[in-house]
């Protein structure tokens, strides 16, 4: 299905950067002062690539995602995206008095998509999220998987060239989450949408993304990278996906026993 994403992907690919983070550092302030949650990240997401954030929790994964997306702003360093992101939280954070359509809808106003353009958008994209029928289910109607579709429909309805995801399948149970994994992979490759996703999940990191970026226990630092060299479409229990997921899980107790013994 021809999107209106996807031809804003296919627009946007003369551009170096779907986001550009450099050497950003996030402080809060806290009982003893100041506590330094990121420290000298930099990272670059490529126009089309999915990125996984992945780290031990407390790490600062989903404080580097909020600043991708505009919500807090770095202590140190700058950000740049190719546009306005979208962001996917773990709860789906629909309105329940709207129904599935009509919450899709909204995204679609604030944009400033035509009253009479709506309906037909939102249709698409619950068509494109394996929803077709759904548009006038309540919120309540809907399963927890469905109601992840239809937030990723919402999210993508804001046209953004860069999907923020923050675990946004850690509640599911693992076989509605397998399923989720095979339609994003599906979306992603139909959209060419760039996607940075936050997991605590390691074999969920390689079985999704093209590039694994380990940050270090607080302060969160880049402490690694994998090319994920696996062709897709990839099972969670494929023989290539757990030994890569081995590998990358060594590499992250020993981080989080360096952690323990500060």
């Amino acid at each position: 299905m021809a999107t209106a994403l996807a031809k804003a992907a296919e627009g946007s690919a003369s551009v170096e950067h779907a986001a550009r983070i450099e050497h950003v550092s996030k402080s809060f302030a806290g009982p003893a002062g100041q506590q330094l949650v990121l420290d000298d990240i930099t990272l670059d997401v490529a126009p089309g690539e999915f990125v996984t954030l992945l780290g031990a929790s407390g790490c600062g994964k989903s404080t580097l995602l909020n600043l991708v997306a505009g919500l807090d702003r770095p202590s140190t360093g700058s950000i740049t995206t190719d546009g306005r992101p979208a962001l996917m939280f773990q709860e789906h954070a629909l309105f329940p008095w709207l129904t599935a359509g009509k919450n899709i809808e909204l995204a679609l106003k604030l944009r400033g998509v035509a009253k009479n353009e709506r309906r037909g958008r939102a249709e698409e994209l619950l068509e494109l999220v394996r929803l077709k029928g759904s548009y006038g289910k309540r919120v309540h109607e809907l399963s927890g998987g469905m109601r992840q579709r239809v937030a990723l429909a919402r999210a993508l309805a804001q046209d953004s060239r860069l999907l923020l995801m923050d675990e946004p399948f850690a509640a599911l149970d693992a076989i509605t989450r397998d399923v989720l994994h095979d339609e994003l992979t599906r979306i992603w490759a139909e959209t060419g949408v760039s996607v940075l996703f936050v997991t605590h999940n390691v074999r969920e990191a390689v079985r999704l993304a093209q590039r694994v970026v380990l940050l270090s226990s607080r302060p969160g630092r880049v402490e690694r990278e994998w090319t994920v060299d696996i062709p897709q479409p990839r099972r969670i229990e494929d023989a290539p996906v757990a030994e890569l997921s081995r590998e990358i899980t060594e590499v992250l107790r020993g981080e989080i026993r360096r952690h323990g013994q500060h």
